[in-house]
């Protein structure tokens, strides 16, 4: 029987990082939403470090789905992947306190980000996105020009999104300024909560 786990390598290097940033911001229990779960290492990482949350991790694509059900096997709380598409509205996730995204925002549609905050906010949870931003219309390091590049390349439609873009959306739809922490290879965590949350 094959392994139907996939392996990305960013996971390793970036989840300790973010794993710090979580400890701080999110709530001590409750549910977790990871929208864009990719090959699940990441949920499967954060829901062993952090017990007393339940994660709820989904991706659009079946293959994505059935590696993360491997990588979360015998995990008490980890449920299910569910099939989501971030872009479509209204999502199959009734309740979370927070969503969870990263590394998706910059590798999809702009109508993705849009979908992504709007259901956050359907749902009355934080929003906590990883990935690389610009601000102030500018990248914050060469690298990350370059990388914008390469995805452009890839499709027009995606690239390093301006923070302030993001921001802005958000506040539409009743959350907060950013709380951005600047991350390991010019990466940010940025978190919104909702207006008027703690």
């Amino acid at each position: 029987m094959t392994d139907p786990r996939r392996f990305a390598p960013a996971a390793a290097r970036n989840r300790d990082a973010i794993l710090d940033v979580l400890r701080r911001v999110l709530p001590p229990r409750g549910l977790v939403l990871e929208v864009a779960s990719g090959s699940g290492e990441h949920c499967a990482h954060l829901a062993a470090a952090l017990p007393a949350l339940t994660f709820q991790p989904s991706d659009p694509d079946a293959d994505a789905r059935a590696s993360i059900d491997a990588w979360a096997a015998g995990a008490p709380n980890i449920r299910p992947a569910l099939a989501l598409d971030a872009a479509r509205l209204p999502w199959p996730a009734t309740a979370a306190d927070a969503a969870l995204c990263i590394n998706m925002i910059h590798i999809a549609p702009w109508a993705a980000c849009e979908g992504l905050v709007r259901g956050a906010a359907a749902l009355g949870a934080m929003l906590v996105l990883y990935g690389p931003f610009r601000r102030g219309g500018a990248h914050t390091a060469p690298s990350n020009a370059a990388f914008d590049e390469s995805l452009r390349a890839r499709d027009p439609a995606w690239g390093v999104r301006d923070l302030e873009a993001v921001a802005a959306l958000a506040a539409r739809e009743g959350f907060g300024p950013p709380e951005a922490t600047e991350m390991p290879a010019n990466n940010m965590t940025v978190v919104f909560r909702r207006t008027g949350a703690a």
